[in-house]
């Protein structure tokens, strides 16, 4: 069973792998500084459908396909799925994996859908309530603009805070390997609300969840930044990360030099359009499936503490004037198994 270690915050009692995983993109994703890191590129938004939201059900079934057959597994193999996007009632997710006729739980957790499909599937895997869980989730930007602000082709101008929301996909799936990478904890997030109103400022409006789950976490575990290679954000982008950084420093937390976020990383920002950078689902899916897991798999890195960020919104509370809540679920991710159980014992821990 998974041991808790604080409000929200579980250890792994025998860490599961992510054994095989996927990225998928677009043609922007394929032009920034991680198009190589992608198993698939899509120059088509329509992904060879009839409209944009068929073509973000595509980008999920074409992550689908690719993580099994990397990891030579078939349908009936996945115990079931946990999956979600930013359409209404989820649709991009239902009708991107209905054909693999897999058992499936929706979840919406906003741009932190991956940090909470890992997280679930991990508990299940840990507690013995499924042997094999995927995690799967996208976004993609003409679908997001039509639904939260206005459709692509009316052209309207969008603020320096604003973010390009990636056309991207990623699939992981958990189970009991033995090898690398490892799941060894993770953190529920809270709801946490800064009184944030603009739409066009997503960064500012998900910092304060994030800073809250890292201090939750760190303070549960009884770590340090300095514990980790990085500590992931999804996708606060340029003010956002400045924020994230700013509100733990004020708890005596220092993360500068341990911080990234995909938001920064996906794009080239020499390219005007993408403001204050990349967001969407698919962000940080992307990113981790495509750049951070392979390198966690290797060894090149050695921990990471993921915490995908999301903006719990819709377009009908945005109109009446509410605020924007946001939520933050923390992942850590090992390339070792127990590399800092000592870690524990010293300070009193499990």
């Amino acid at each position: 069973m998974s041991e808790k270690m604080g409000r929200a915050c579980f250890k792994m009692s025998n860490p599961p792998s992510i054994t095989t995983f996927s990225a998928v993109g677009g043609k922007k994703e394929n032009e920034g500084p991680l198009g190589k890191f992608f198993d698939k590129i899509n120059d088509d938004p329509y992904f060879s459908t009839d409209t944009y939201e068929q073509g973000e059900s595509q980008l999920q079934k074409q992550a689908v396909r690719l993580a099994l057959e990397k990891g030579k597994l078939k349908n009936d193999d996945i115990d079931f799925i946990f999956g979600g996007d930013l359409l209404n009632q989820c649709v991009g997710t239902t009708f991107g994996i209905m054909e693999y006729n897999i058992p499936f739980l929706g979840i919406y957790g906003a741009c932190s859908t991956m940090s909470e499909g890992l997280l679930l599937s991990s508990l299940c895997v840990d507690n013995k309530i499924g042997e094999r869980v995927l995690a799967v989730t996208s976004s993609h930007y003409c679908t997001a603009e039509r639904q939260y602000r206005m459709p692509v082709d009316y052209g309207g101008q969008r603020a320096p805070t604003s973010q390009w929301t990636a056309t991207a996909s990623g699939c992981l799936v958990v189970e009991n390997s033995g090898n690398p990478p490892f799941v060894r904890g993770v953190c529920i997030g809270k709801i946490v609300d800064l009184n944030v109103t603009d739409a066009n400022n997503m960064g500012a409006a998900m910092a304060p969840a994030a800073a809250d789950t890292v201090k939750r976490f760190l303070d549960a575990f009884e770590m340090k930044p300095d514990d980790f290679d990085y500590i992931v954000t999804g996708d606060l982008g340029k003010v956002g990360s400045s924020l994230f950084c700013e509100l733990l420093e004020k708890e005596n937390i220092n993360v500068y030099k341990k911080h990234t976020d995909c938001g920064l990383m996906l794009y080239d920002f020499s390219d005007n359009d993408v403001n204050s950078g990349a967001s969407g689902c698919g962000c940080a899916a992307s990113v981790l499936c495509g750049y951070f897991l392979p390198k966690l798999k290797s060894g090149e890195l050695k921990n990471i503490l993921f915490c995908a960020t999301g903006a719990l919104l819709s377009t009908t509370i945005n109109q009446q004037g509410q605020p924007i809540p946001s939520i933050s679920h923390g992942v850590w991710i090992s390339n070792e198994k127990n590399n800092l159980d000592f870690k524990f014992k010293q300070r009193g821990g499990v």
